[in-house]
């Protein structure tokens, strides 16, 4: 308030301003460390659990970050949500445990230690395989320790001195155990089939470890001389394949057609030569296009001429040789047409060359026929070293390798059979996620799960029910196992997908697809820091070996000692006295890490280590590359164990761009650090960002988005200022009920229950963007610039009897004791602040309840309907004072007299517009009020005499 008129009495003093110490500065850098240290050092999250004991449960089940790495914006925005899903149901009522978890083994990891071994000039092949693991392992815990205290300086509440890591050793005995379930029920075999393999790290690859990226690479067309066919006219003609993969031609075994489409004779006569002549087989609709490669290479014209057509249908039977078939052996063997589908006319030739170490199509196609894998691309990329053509060469990704000019089209061109080469072929390509290097496929043998062989549940039913007796577990697990012994594990899954449910929905169609069709799970990975396929198999005959008192032996042993215990010189203690250690081999290979976390469900919510979780959870929550990664992971491995999925709900992410939508990047410079926005912002500023935002899309974020939430944040944290301040000195004995309030505050009681049932709405829906806004626009329209605004003069100026006055502040203790709660969840820290500043001795605002709202508040239609009437009709006041403010006809709107078209009582309208006096008219119009100004409350009243004198209100708080 400004100062009082000249030479009139100042009453500042007597005015009741709101008195608080909490700050509007909120410094959250200093305060946040300070709190979560208190937060540890009380228990807050032992004392959550203890205070929510016996009520109904949530289990939320987290899904593991890797352990490498400080955290990145991702992990800010993941874990703030998995946080707000716990803290909400907790808020709710609800046992809601939050046990956080860590992804421990794998390549990266591996890469990490051989890197520092490279520094080293060490080879990490000479280094023992246990003191290997051993550097992976702490490097691995160092990482967890380093992003659990990132995790909690971001306000994320759990049980972090007991978290799940798949590297422990009980975890580790789990995995295999859930292995064993797979072998036991017939699930598990080893096979040679191609699978995504990493030449630079040696070893197959799953496919959510696989990115696609844009290339450029060399095309080819290579001619293939028919040497025999039921068509004589094709015996001396070429039949022309075309491929991007110049290095798959030295594995060529045979060549596909499509019976369904036209094949033509398509002849080439040099113009300078008519006796230079060559007849060409392929598709006639790609004639043009094949004319033109050939044309272009030659760099000459030529005359083309289409000899005869032929159906697809009639191809059968024909058969070429390789264009290397002068070097004997392999490459001497015929070359047989073979019929597929799979073959189009999108783009080459219409015919396909195979090589099924080296396609899925060309797998199937050829096994079909009697054509075996040859395995001659190793696992560095190299061709071995007695293969007759480029053995020891490579590597084959290296597009120097497969270039015009390289070692394959150089010898194809000399052989007569390269009719083409170009390397302006763009298109998208398969690379590793890890090393970015481009993927091949690869046929090895490697060991798979079945998606669609029946998992003869009933057999496994009873072979569970008795293991999980024996060790002494709850038979929960037995209980969901299906009574289908003809599902598959493709059925079972895609039934579980339809019984999920999914926010957004689109994820179900998502994962949906991918289950639908995705080949067999490949299991092995050719590495040395992970859970061993711990197996053994007969040498004689390659049977896989399944033995549950075997199997039992080796989990007891990985249990005490972890995957160290899965060494050779112990192969006769686990075969025990039934079966000779000579006569079996011991697998090397190490499970597919996607295995280890799709099995994160057992250990955590099975295991009894945490006794306060169940199975199986209600939620999980990742991005959307998850679908086909650890949901996938974990669904298949609880479908094919337990017969459905280990959840009941999945709420899925987007991804985080920068300011301009564009993928971060550290070459771009464009990432965003949380710890250093947490170093100059705060944590709460990240969570405010994480939960405000459309988070199942893809979403942005940059400094000048931080700067909006910043704003956002200072108006809610002045909104509790003002609470506090206003209700300073407020007691039970100052409340008064509902029934006996003013209209202006059951309507503000009624828009409470209103936002009470849209936030457990926005709960429910796991809409937290709403329930963010939803908080946040309370805050800003209907408080500070609505009922705090009309407010402030009976809060500052009535009596502290008056029951106005009472009214108003007990509406804003209600306010207080239910918006402190509701904003819990996303300002962790603010609300712990805010609460202690008010209640010091009472404990942390995370141990209370959801605010009890009486839903009969929002129950008057006709209290909405008045007042929306009226709020409307106070913005066109609001706007039509505006000019006279700016043309300084009047200093505030309590200098204003209005008229305005309206029935409400004048007296409320005044109050309502926070004007002098209003009086009904025809059309609404805007005047300074004659009147002379209370030299209290300011507002001029007819009763004030003259300016500085009181009206009669003030000088009853004054005076009497």
């Amino acid at each position: 308030m400004s100062d009082a008129p000249d030479n009139k009495p100042d009453y500042r003093s007597t005015v009741f301003l709101p008195r608080t110490d909490f700050p509007m500065k909120a410094g959250l850098p200093q305060k946040e460390p300070a709190i979560a240290e208190r937060w540890k050092a009380e228990n807050l999250y032992g004392q959550v659990r203890k205070s929510r004991a016996g009520r109904d449960k949530f289990i939320f089940h987290d899904g593991p970050p890797y352990a490498n790495g400080d955290i990145h914006i991702g992990h800010a925005l993941n874990k703030t949500l998995k946080d707000m899903v716990v803290r909400t149901q907790t808020l709710l009522g609800k046992d809601a445990p939050y046990v956080p978890g860590w992804d421990c083994h794998g390549l990266p990891i591996e890469w990490k230690i051989e890197e520092q071994y490279r520094k080293k000039k060490l080879n990490k092949d000479e280094v023992p395989a246990r003191e290997f693991r051993a550097e992976c392992r702490a490097y691995a815990q160092h990482w967890v320790n380093v992003q659990s205290e990132q995790f909690q300086r971001l306000g994320i509440t759990g049980d972090w001195d007991k978290p799940y890591l798949t590297m422990d050793f009980a975890a580790e005995a789990t995995i295999v155990n859930e292995l064993y379930k797979f072998a036991e029920s017939g699930q598990l075999y080893r096979g040679a089939k191609p699978v995504m393999w990493s030449p630079v790290e040696k070893t197959a690859l799953a496919e959510a470890e696989i990115e696609y990226e844009d290339i450029v690479s060399t095309q080819i067309d290579v001619a293939f001389e028919i040497v025999e066919s039921p068509i004589p006219e094709l015996v001396g003609a070429h039949a022309v394949v075309w491929t991007t993969t110049p290095w798959t031609i030295p594995v060529n075994q045979g060549i596909a057609y499509n019976p369904e489409v036209e094949y033509v004779v398509y002849s080439r006569q040099q113009l300078d030569d008519p006796s230079n002549r060559k007849n060409y087989l392929i598709a006639c609709d790609l004639r043009e296009a094949f004319s033109a490669r050939v044309d272009k290479a030659l760099g000459e014209q030529g005359l083309w001429a289409s000899e005869f057509f032929v159906g697809g249908k009639s191809l059968a039977g024909t058969i070429a040789r390789h264009p290397m078939h002068k070097l004997g052996g392999f490459f001497a063997k015929p070359r047989p047409f073979l019929p597929g589908d799979f073959v189009t006319t999108d783009s080459g030739t219409g015919l396909v060359h195979m090589a099924p170490d080296h396609g899925e199509d060309d797998f199937e196609l050829c096994k079909a026929n009697g054509i075996e894998p040859v395995f001659a691309v190793e696992g560095d990329g190299k061709y071995r070293e007695d293969w007759l053509w480029l053995g020891g060469q490579g590597s084959v990704i290296n597009p120097k390798f497969n270039a015009p000019d390289g070692p394959i089209n150089s010898d194809l061109r000399e052989a007569g059979a390269l009719l083409a080469a170009s390397t302006d072929y763009q298109h998208s390509y398969p690379h590793s996620w890890r090393s970015k290097a481009k993927v091949i496929y690869r046929c090895t043998p490697q060991w798979f799960i079945a998606m669609d062989k029946p998992l003869g549940h009933q057999h496994a039913k009873t072979r569970a029910e008795k293991r999980w007796e024996n060790e002494g577990g709850a038979l929960v697990n037995g209980a969901h196992l299906t009574d289908d012994e003809n599902a598959t594990l493709r059925q079972l899954a895609m039934k579980a997908i339809a019984e999920t449910r999914f926010v957004p929905d689109k994820g179900r169609n998502r994962i949906g697809s991918m289950v639908e069709g995705r080949p067999d799970w490949v299991l092995s990975r050719q590495r040395a820091w992970g859970v061993p396929i711990a197996v053994f198999v007969e040498r004689k005959t390659g049977q896989l070996l399944v033995d549950h008192d075997v199997n039992q032996r080796i989990v007891a042993a990985i249990r005490a000692e972890g995957v160290d215990a899965w060494d050779e010189v112990r192969a006769q203690d686990y075969l025990g006295n039934g079966f000779k250690a000579a006569d079996y081999e011991m697998v090397t290979d190490i499970l597919d890490v996607w295995f280890d976390s799709g099995c994160t469900h057992v250990f955590t919510l099975e295991s009894g280590h945490w006794p306060e979780q169940r199975w199986p959870a209600d939620l999980y929550l990742e991005g959307s590359d998850q679908h086909r990664g650890w949901f996938q992971s974990s669904l298949m491995e609880s479908c094919g164990t337990r017969g459905r999925a280990p959840y009941d709900q999945i709420l899925t992410h987007g991804f985080t761009m920068d300011s301009k939508g564009m993928k971060m990047s550290k070459s771009l410079g464009n990432t965003i650090d949380p710890l250093k926005v947490m170093e100059v912002n705060g944590a709460d500023i990240i969570r405010l960002w994480a939960l405000s935002v459309d988070f199942t899309e893809d979403h942005r974020i940059g400094d000048e988005i931080l700067k909006g939430v910043g704003d956002q944040y200072r108006k809610i944290r002045n909104t509790f200022r003002y609470l506090l301040g206003a209700l300073d000195g407020f007691s039970a004995e100052e409340r008064v009920r509902p029934e006996e309030m003013p209209e202006l505050e059951r309507y503000m009681l009624a828009l409470t229950a209103q936002l009470d049932a849209r936030l457990r709405k926005a709960v429910d829906d796991y809409d937290f963007n709403d329930y963010t806004r939803a908080l946040t626009d309370f805050c800003n329209e209907d408080l500070s610039a609505f009922f705090f605004d009309i407010r402030k003069d009976s809060l500052y100026c009535d009596a502290p009897s008056d029951a106005k006055r009472r009214a108003y502040r007990t509406v804003l203790d209600i306010l207080f004791e239910a918006l402190v709660r509701w904003a819990s969840p996303v300002l962790v820290f603010t609300a712990e602040e805010v609460w202690g500043t008010r209640y010091p001795d009472s404990g942390s605002v995370h141990l209370l309840e959801w605010p009890l709202i009486d839903t009969d508040w929002r129950e008057d239609r006709g209290l909405f309907a008045k007042w929306s009437e009226l709020r409307s009709l106070r913005e066109q006041v609001t706007e039509a004072i505006e000019p006279l403010r700016r043309d300084k006809v009047i200093g505030s709107s309590l200098e204003a007299q209005v008229t305005v078209p309206s029935d409400a009582d004048p007296a409320l309208l005044a109050e309502l517009f926070i004007v002098s006096s209003v009086k009904r008219g025809d059309a609404l119009a805007v005047t300074k009020s004659g009147f002379h100004k209370c030299g209290r409350c300011w507002r001029l009243l007819p009763e004030v005499s003259q300016d500085g004198d009181l009206c009669a209100r003030c000088d009853e708080v004054v005076n009497g």
